[in-house]
């Protein structure tokens, strides 16, 4: 007897033939069962199998008992429920209440199991109503795997529920509702979807693709060539949202693993090898499209010492929508003071760009700026010079070329200053003539396709080339009949005017700029103007109108160079000349890293000036406003 009162069988195992659990509180009522009622061993067939874990389990105890006493004794099994100690027996409606409840709990919460759970309630049913029906009570506890609550506990409760034999532990069976099936077919997804997920999903953003120019296996293609070198494929997030969301875990830039810096660059060879800095993965990376942005801003200054107050309507025109990566502007009859001019370059433009090279033939001035982030793909630069007026003392006409290269693609920019005279067309063709052959380029740097390029002219000898300045061609047209044609509200139609053009004439005929493109021009003759004001000349020489100030452009392949906006400045009106303008896409080739690097090299005296200026002027803008706002006051009380 035990100190509550109950007896103690001893346990013996070859009273049950069948292998059933070996709990000591219900050995006694298996055992009787057994001899007294065949019967009853099919009915127990179905619950014996789920005890047959525990039986092994206590043989191994006992035989663990008779090889040492002193061996670590295991836990003992745990009483069952509702005869724990001091406990009293609860009824069968109680238990089976009490039962369902957990397994209808642990049905919502165990996503392993896919029975249905009124099969499940039924089986625990009748087995109950045997036990009662037999007249003894049929409570064994489930021994098969823990149940969730288990399973998900901590290890200090599972070694606390081991070590108290005497708690009660609730296994309930694991019973899981039926699924449900949709009653239809769900309504189809519309296009027009607003939510961002939809949106963002398996798309691959546009600074990492180019989406125009390849196909879809193109696609993939490039985007395995990009995200090669950090192997990024390898932690994209789990939807695949896109590229950027990916990139802006680390930073704008892509992140380098120490296995990729190990990694042998390639000095000389392929173009696409794999780690050169002037590569097709890097070029890829920063322009997906492969389209470089360049502003092309040529302007006769008519040598004025005073500079406009501000240059953004020539730089920064207010009807764009993004800054370009490279600017070019060439000046004709610059002002005197050359510096001062470069350093009003740097302001207007400020932090974002540094000016990558400068070159003056006289008063020809031509001044590069490019991204700072860009510098580092740009070659060694080259300049030289060609003088069409030797008489002259002081160089006004002639020509100044800055050639370099941009990954693989070489670029030359010229401006130059043609004769001036309205019959001198044959004198202006002389100075292309003189130009295209005395210009002595490229001098160091690699051509990019020597086997279309000549000795005699210097434009075949880079892939993309820009030619603005004054050519002083004009129009062969009575001043009166141009002005009563712009005076006729043509708009943008410049035909009538065009077909009086001196340039467009030779560039028919082949004997000027052959090869070259000019785009469409929509806007007035840009010159002569009174300065000040927006009228022509009214002095007595009374020029004609004419379009002396353009820009033109020359590529090796056809449709390298795309045209994005071709117009003049009329708001900057300190000169006899308008500045004219041109936005260009140009497209990019990778190219080898045997191409002499310019090292990042820019003007840094010029970069600080230029920065310090602009932060004068805003600081004198704020303390302006501080004063306006102190002189508005009303009254004051003293």
């Amino acid at each position: 007897m035990s100190e509550h009162g109950d007896s103690i069988v001893p346990f013996n195992p070859t009273d049950l033939q069948s292998g059933e659990p070996a709990c000591k509180t219900d050995i006694t009522v298996l055992s009787v069962n057994l001899r007294t009622e065949k019967s009853n061993k099919e009915e127990l067939k179905d619950i014996k199998k789920p005890y047959e874990g525990t039986s092994l389990l206590q043989d191994e105890h006992n035989k663990d008992a008779k090889l040492s006493s002193l061996h670590p004794q295991p836990p003992s099994l745990p009483k069952p429920v509702g005869l724990g100690m001091g406990g009293k027996n609860i009824s069968f409606e109680e238990k089976a209440r009490g039962r369902r409840l957990r397994n209808s709990q642990e049905s919502l919460t165990d996503p392993g199991e896919t029975g249905s759970s009124t099969d499940s309630l039924k089986e625990d049913t009748s087995s109950n109503g045997q036990g009662l029906a037999s007249g003894r009570p049929l409570d064994l506890p489930p021994m098969e795997t823990p149940p969730f609550r288990i399973r998900t506990c901590s290890f200090s409760e599972t070694e606390n529920e081991r070590s108290d034999p005497h708690k009660e532990r609730l296994k309930p069976s694991r019973i899981i509702l039926s699924p449900l099936q949709p009653s239809g077919t769900y309504p189809p997804l519309e296009n027009s979807a607003a939510s961002t997920s939809l949106r963002t999903t398996n798309r691959i953003d546009r600074d990492c693709l180019d989406y125009s120019a390849v196909g879809r296996r193109g696609r993939s293609e490039r985007l395995q060539r990009n995200l090669s070198d950090s192997r990024l494929l390898d932690t994209m997030v789990s939807d695949s949202a896109s590229v950027h969301s990916m990139k802006s875990t680390y930073s704008v830039l892509n992140p380098i693993r120490p296995r990729d810096v190990r990694n042998r660059s390639f000095l000389e060879g392929s173009v696409l090898g794999n780690g050169a800095l002037l590569g097709a993965e890097e070029l890829d990376r920063y322009f997906p499209e492969r389209r470089l942005g360049i502003y092309v801003a040529t302007w006769n200054m008519q040598g004025e010492k005073g500079l406009p107050y501000n240059l953004d309507d020539l730089l920064l025109p207010a009807d764009t929508d993004f800054a370009q990566d490279v600017y070019v502007i060439g000046v004709q009859e610059g002002c005197p003071d050359r510096r001062e001019w470069e350093i009003r370059l740097q302001e207007t433009l400020g932090p974002y760009y540094v000016m990558l090279y400068a070159a003056a033939h006289g008063v020809l001035y031509l001044t590069i700026f490019v991204r700072r982030d860009l510098i580092w793909f740009c070659s060694e630069v080259e300049h030289a010079t060609v003088t069409t007026r030797i008489i002259s003392q002081i160089k006004t006409k002639g020509a100044v070329g800055i050639g370099f290269t941009f990954f693989g693609t070489s670029f030359l920019f010229i401006t130059s200053h043609f004769t001036s005279g309205d019959s001198k067309v044959y004198e202006r063709i002389l100075d292309y003539n003189k130009i295209i052959e005395a210009l002595a380029l490229p001098r160091n740097l690699p051509d990019t396709n020597p086997y279309r390029s000549t000795t005699s002219d210097v434009t075949t000898r880079f892939d993309e080339v820009f030619w603005f300045g004054d050519f002083n061609f004009r129009l062969n047209k009575a001043r009166g009949e141009v002005e009563a044609i712009l005076n006729g509200g043509v708009g943008a139609d410049m035909s009538p005017l065009l077909q009086h053009d001196q340039l467009l004439k030779e560039m028919k005929e082949g004997s000027i700029f052959k090869g070259f493109q000019e785009a469409a021009i929509q806007f007035p003759p840009t010159y002569k103007f009174d300065i000040g004001c927006d009228v022509y000349d009214t002095t007595t020489k009374q020029r004609t109108p004419s379009y002396t100030d353009r820009i033109l452009y020359r590529n090796r392949q056809a449709d390298d160079i795309k045209v994005v906006k071709y117009a003049s400045c009329s708001s900057i009106k300190t000169s006899d000349h308008r500045p004219v303008i041109g936005m260009f896409q140009v497209k990019l080739r990778p190219g080898r890293d045997n191409i002499p690097l310019g090292a990042g090299q820019f003007d840094r005296s010029l970069y600080l000036e230029g920065i310090r200026r602009r932060i004068t002027r805003e600081l004198k803008k704020k303390e302006a406003a501080m004063k306006n706002q102190n002189n508005s006051t009303v009254c004051t009380i003293s």
